[in-house]
């Protein structure tokens, strides 16, 4: 291996030569007079500052970033001095500088306000829906007395049921018992109190326990609904009552309230004015084989059950349902079939209806 010779750069030619350049440039230099310590020389950092021209740092004893922003500070000058040239001239030409329109904007500032004030928005408002009694094609079929006609006219069973429940069809009255739709509970009575159809009618082929009619459209509903009851195999159907007059119905309402008094009586029996019987569209049926049963019978029979399933299908609803005498004041009667028309009857099935009070919109009616 060879021999590493390791040089002093303190006697470098090199070194040397630049340390003679600055002792003859140092003694060429007339310095103040200072007072320093015998032992005090001065370094040649000292000697190279006081080279420079009497109060001008030199620039590279000034930081880098100091020198960039006095850079950027210069060049801003020289921008802003070369625009008011260009606009000086443009004034002197007689033309305007124009400015970009956000600056313009930003210079100017928000519109003033008017004297008036500021505009309210106008919001329009939704039209009202449109009545069916302004339609003449429904209102020539409701003064005709139609009901299945009347219902068709405005779009069937559901399109009937929303018009009359928003208080859109107000030509259409549920106090009016001549109409399969009328609504009779605990607080909406008959007008006149001793009203009485004048369609009554007994059902073909149907064993009744009592002469007791129906009107003509319900008499024919329950023909066809017994018929199919039977041909489905569920058993016959029979009924114990039907169209009952005022006067029959304050006797079996006075009945009732001998037995268990007048709050038991309110649960099972309606009074005098206020019965479904009355208007010729409500019967109680009952099951019968070779005899008929009771109408306690009804709940746990085949008859019953298929009439749960598809009286809807005829026309028919069972008008008090278990759970619901909050709304209607009675107790659970399986066998009181009420009728309101194949359309109406089909939409409240559709819908899971369970009251008519709920069908057309009507507040309960849970008593007197």
């Amino acid at each position: 291996m060879g021999r590493v010779t390791f040089h002093d750069p303190e006697t470098s030619p090199r070194r040397a030569a630049r340390a003679e350049a600055e002792r003859r440039a140092t003694a060429a230099i007339t310095l103040p007079e200072t007072r320093m310590d015998a032992d005090e020389a001065p370094s040649r950092r000292d000697l190279r500052s006081r080279t420079s021209a009497p109060g001008i740092p030199r620039l590279a004893a000034i930081p880098l970033l100091v020198r960039r922003r006095i850079a950027v500070a210069a060049l801003a000058l020289v921008v802003v001095a070369s625009g008011a040239v260009a606009i000086g001239a443009a004034v002197a030409s007689g033309q305007t500088p124009t400015a970009e329109p956000q600056a313009a904007a930003a210079i100017a500032g928000p519109p003033a306000v008017p004297a008036e004030g500021l505009p309210v928005p106008v919001i329009a408002e939704a039209p009202a829906p449109k009545s069916p009694c302004d339609d003449p094609a429904f209102t020539s079929a409701l003064a005709s007395g139609d009901d299945g006609a009347t219902i068709a006219a405005i779009g069937g069973g559901e399109a009937f049921r929303s018009a009359v429940a928003s208080g859109i069809a107000p030509c259409v009255s549920l106090a009016d018992a001549t109409r399969q739709w009328v609504v009779v509970n605990k607080q909406r009575p008959y007008d006149p109190a001793n009203y009485r159809p004048n369609d009554l009618v007994m059902p073909n082929g149907v064993r009744a326990l009592e002469d007791s009619a129906l009107r003509q459209r319900a008499a024919d509903a329950l023909s066809k609904l017994v018929q199919a009851a039977e041909d489905a195999g569920a058993g016959e159907i029979g009924y114990l009552s039907a169209f009952r007059s005022y006067e029959t119905q304050q006797k079996t309402y006075a009945a009732r309230v001998s037995v268990g008094g007048v709050a038991e009586a309110d649960k099972e029996s309606a009074r005098a004015g206020f019965s479904e019987h009355q208007s010729g569209l409500a019967v109680d049926i009952v099951p019968c084989s070779r005899s008929c049963g009771t109408l306690d019978d009804v709940g746990g029979s085949t008859q019953g059950a298929w009439v749960r399933d598809h009286a809807w299908e005829y026309g028919f609803i069972t008008r008090y349902v278990d759970g619901r005498i909050d709304v209607t004041g009675y107790e659970p009667e399986p066998w009181h079939l009420r009728y309101i028309g194949p359309e109406l009857a089909k939409a409240y099935h559709d819908g899971g209806y369970t009251t008519l009070e709920e069908f057309f919109g009507l507040p309960a009616a849970p008593t007197y």
